[in-house]
C-alpha cells in the first residue's frame, strides 16, 4: 500500500483513498484518452526534465509538465452551429491546468449554445517529478495578499512574479490559426473567434489581446483574472469580465475595467458578491453561477451569435 501523506492547508496527496473524492485532495491520476486532441508543434519547454502527468483535486482532472500544447476541438451540431468560435483557456498559476472545471466543462456548455469551442492546452512552466514533492511546493508558505482600495499594488506585499509567456502565446497563436486555417471545416466565422480563459488563462487571454499582432479576436472574456490597469491597443476587442469579490485576485481593484472604459472600448464587468476562485461554470450557492447565462446573453446582443458564416 502506497504511504499516506498529509500536509497542512488544502492539499493532502494520498494514492490508497479513491480517486473520484470531492474534496482538496490530490490524487495521482491516469492521463485521460484524449481522442480529439490535434498538436500544435509550437516545440517543448526548455530545462523540462519531467514528463507530463495529471491529477485530480475537487474532483477535476488536472495537467502539469506539459511540453507540447494540443487544442481540443468542441463542435456544435450543424442544425444550431452559430458560426462563432471561442477558444478557451484554461488556468493553474502557469503550473497546471484545470482541463476539467475550467477546459472541457466550459466547451462543452459552449457547444450546447451552437458555438465552436475549442480547449487550448498550452504549454506549462516545469513543477516537481515527484507528486509528493509538487504537493510540498504546492503548500509553501506565502504572505497573504493585502488589500487594495485602488487600481494600484499595495507596496507593502511582494510584486507578483512577471511570466516569460512566450511559449504560452506561440501555443494560442498556434491555435487561432489552425482555426482560421480548417474555418470552413469547423463551421466557423473567422471574424467572430473570441477568446476566454480562467485565472491564468485570463492572463494569456489578456497577454495575447496586448501583445498578439496575429490574433484578430473578436472578443475576449476574461474569468477571474488579474484586475490591474494595462495600456489597451487601439484595435482592442470588446471585453466581458467576471469576478467575485471574496477572490483573492481581486482585492478592491477595477483597474483593467476602467483601463478599457477609457479606452473607448465596449466593456461589460460582473463582480459578483462571492463565488471565490476557481469556479469555473459555477458551485452550489453562490451568486457568481449565472455568469455563463449573462456571457451567452452579451454575445447574442454583440450580434456574435448571429447563425451565418462568412
Amino acid at each position: 500500500m502506497l504511504e499516506k501523506i498529509r500536509i497542512t492547508l488544502l492539499f493532502i496527496v494520498c494514492a490508497t483513498i479513491p480517486v473520484m473524492a470531492q474534496d482538496g485532495t490530490i490524487y495521482p491520476l491516469e492521463a485521460p484518452d484524449e481522442p480529439n486532441a490535434i498538436p500544435l508543434n509550437t516545440g517543448g519547454v526548455e530545462d523540462q526534465p519531467a514528463s507530463e502527468s495529471w491529477f485530480r483535486q475537487w474532483g477535476d482532472p488536472m495537467a502539469r509538465n506539459i511540453t507540447e500544447a494540443t487544442l481540443t476541438p468542441f463542435i456544435p451540431d450543424p442544425s444550431k452551429a452559430t458560426g462563432a468560435a471561442v477558444i478557451v483557456a484554461p488556468g493553474g498559476g502557469f503550473r497546471w491546468l484545470s482541463m476539467g472545471n475550467e477546459g472541457w466543462e466550459v466547451a462543452e456548455a459552449l457547444k450546447e449554445k451552437g458555438i465552436a469551442a475549442f480547449v487550448l492546452k498550452y504549454r506549462l512552466m516545469p513543477t516537481p517529478e515527484s507528486l509528493d514533492d509538487f504537493s510540498d511546493w504546492m503548500n509553501r508558505p506565502r504572505p497573504a495578499p493585502a488589500a487594495s482600495t485602488d487600481n494600484t499594488e499595495n507596496e507593502s506585499q511582494p510584486a507578483r512574479p512577471q511570466w516569460d509567456l512566450t511559449n504560452q502565446q506561440e501555443d494560442a497563436e498556434a491555435a487561432y490559426k489552425m482555426i482560421v486555417g480548417r474555418a470552413k471545416e469547423w463551421g466557423v466565422d473567422t471574424d467572430r473567434i473570441g477568446m476566454i480563459g480562467f485565472s491564468a488563462g485570463a492572463g494569456l487571454t489578456m497577454h495575447c489581446t496586448l501583445h498578439s499582432d496575429m490574433m484578430k479576436l473578436a472578443f475576449i472574456g476574461p474569468i477571474y483574472g488579474g484586475m490591474g490597469p494595462v495600456e489597451v491597443p487601439e484595435n482592442a476587442p470588446p471585453m466581458f469580465n467576471v469576478i467575485a469579490t471574496d477572490d483573492f485576485l481581486f482585492r478592491g481593484q477595477f483597474g483593467v475595467i476602467g483601463s478599457w472604459y477609457e479606452a473607448g472600448i465596449p466593456v461589460e464587468f460582473h463582480l459578483y458578491q462571492n463565488g471565490g476562485h476557481g469556479f469555473g461554470l459555477g458551485n452550489p450557492g453562490r451568486t457568481s453561477n449565472r455568469w455563463f447565462d449573462a456571457f451567452i446573453h452579451w454575445l447574442e446582443v454583440n450580434k456574435m451569435l448571429d447563425a451565418q458564416v462568412n
